[in-house]
C-alpha cells in the first residue's frame, strides 16, 4: 500500500508554489511534481496522444505555460522520465482542471492522484473557493478517482466531447480551515 494515503507534506520552491516529492513504494520510484517547462513538451505530447483520440497540440501547452491564471504541472520519476501532466488555472477565487494526463506505465500508481491534489493545495493556498472540471461520462476511472478526492457531480454538458460524448460536470469545494480536519 502507497504512503499516499497519509497527508502529503509540500515542499515550497522560490516561486511559492508546491511541489511534492514522494517516494512510491509500488513502482520504487520518487515522484516530483513542479511547473511544466517547454522541454517537458515531448513527453507531454506523447502522453496525450496515448490519452486522448483528439489530443492537444504543442501549442495548447505552450499557451498554458505562459498564460497567467494558469499553472500547468508536470510529474517526474526520479530518472527524469514524465509519469503524467496536469493543467489547472485559476481566476481569482475559481479554479478549474482543463487536462490531466498519466502515461500508461504509471497508471494505477497514484500519480493522477498526487496531481489532483497538488492543485487543490495550490488553489486553496491561492484563496480559491472550489475546483471545477468535466469528465467523460464513460471515464469511470477519473470519476471514481475525483470523488474519492471530495469531488461531486454538479451537472452534465450533453455533447460536449468531439465524438458527441456527455461530460460530467464535477466541483470541489473547499471548506473553511477550521472545518477541513
Amino acid at each position: 500500500m502507497s504512503n499516499l494515503s497519509t497527508p502529503l507534506k509540500p515542499v515550497y520552491k522560490s516561486d511559492n508554489f508546491a511541489y511534492y516529492k514522494i517516494h512510491m513504494p509500488e513502482i520504487s520510484k520518487e515522484i516530483i511534481i513542479c511547473a511544466m517547462a517547454d522541454p517537458d513538451l515531448e513527453q507531454v505530447l506523447e502522453i496525450e496522444r496515448a490519452s486522448f483520440p483528439h489530443p492537444w497540440l504543442e501549442q495548447h501547452f505552450r499557451d498554458e505555460i505562459n498564460s497567467v491564471n494558469a499553472f500547468p504541472l508536470s510529474a517526474f520519476d526520479s530518472e527524469g522520465r514524465l509519469a503524467g501532466y496536469i493543467c489547472p488555472l485559476q481566476v481569482v477565487d475559481e479554479g478549474h482542471i482543463l487536462n490531466v494526463a498519466v502515461d500508461p506505465l504509471f497508471r494505477g500508481k497514484g500519480v493522477g492522484r498526487m496531481l489532483v491534489q497538488r492543485v487543490l493545495d495550490d488553489c486553496r493556498m491561492n484563496g480559491a473557493s472550489f475546483v471545477s472540471l468535466e469528465v467523460r461520462v464513460s471515464n469511470s476511472t477519473a470519476i471514481s478517482l475525483y470523488s474519492r478526492l471530495g469531488f461531486t457531480v454538479t451537472g452534465k454538458r450533453k455533447q460536449y466531447y468531439e465524438n458527441g460524448e456527455d461530460a460530467i460536470m464535477m466541483e470541489y469545494i473547499f471548506r473553511p480551515w477550521n472545518q477541513s480536519g
